[in-house]
């Protein structure tokens, strides 16, 4: 009854109620990223949700789209503009993603979203992943985020799937805070994204 009914039912007036509280706040990274990056301040992707559906998640864009003399996008590192980091490094990149919980792509707690290339290279214990709503944050997010190898992360998120509990969800945002607060495991060290999965080994 908690997953079906209860956990949608609290996404959704949770996150309604606190887009509504920090929609100040909300406008003025909006304006900051908006001159940052010469207009455009949200970062929009597809992305594979529960049963493998595709929707587009919506989050700060905090790169800006500099190109070498080739017309290639310049390295990450040289990308991330100094409004973009701060909103990195506070998590506040994931503020629009409020949005997605409201309309009823995502959930705040459940496995992250990733890329749908990604989808051919799951085995199918980590298919497993999709089979509840993607959240803002999750098991693995608190277990360990960018310092642990995609085969952890899956494991966890399968694990989650499996044991998917309203105590659990409230722990894991409880942990999810301190981790914020604290600026834990916010990226692979040296690195400005994460590498990307190319398939278990």
């Amino acid at each position: 009854m908690y997953k079906n009914i209860f956990k949608p039912l609290f996404d959704f007036l949770a996150a309604f109620t606190v887009f509504s509280i920090i929609s100040p706040i909300f406008l003025v990274i909006t304006i900051f990223i908006l001159a940052a990056n010469r207009g455009k301040p949200f970062f929009l992707q597809r992305r594979p949700g529960k049963n493998e559906h595709i929707f587009t998640i919506i989050k700060f864009k905090t790169m800006n789209d500099k190109k070498d003399a080739q017309g290639n996008l310049l390295p990450d590192s040289l990308r991330l503009t100094p409004i973009g980091s701060f909103v990195r490094k506070t998590s506040l990149d994931e503020i629009p993603q409020l949005l997605n919980v409201i309309k009823g792509d995502m959930s705040f707690v459940g496995p992250r979203p990733l890329l749908p290339h990604y989808l051919p290279l799951y085995n199918d214990t980590q298919k497993q992943r999709h089979l509840v709503k993607p959240g803002i944050t999750g098991w693995a997010q608190v277990m360990g985020r960018n310092s642990i190898s995609w085969e952890k992360k899956f494991e966890l998120d399968v694990w989650y799937v499996t044991n998917q509990s309203f105590f659990l969800d409230i722990k894991i945002l409880f942990m999810t805070v301190k981790k914020v607060i604290f600026k834990e495991d916010i990226n692979t060290e040296g690195e400005v994204t994460t590498k990307p999965f190319e398939g278990s080994k």
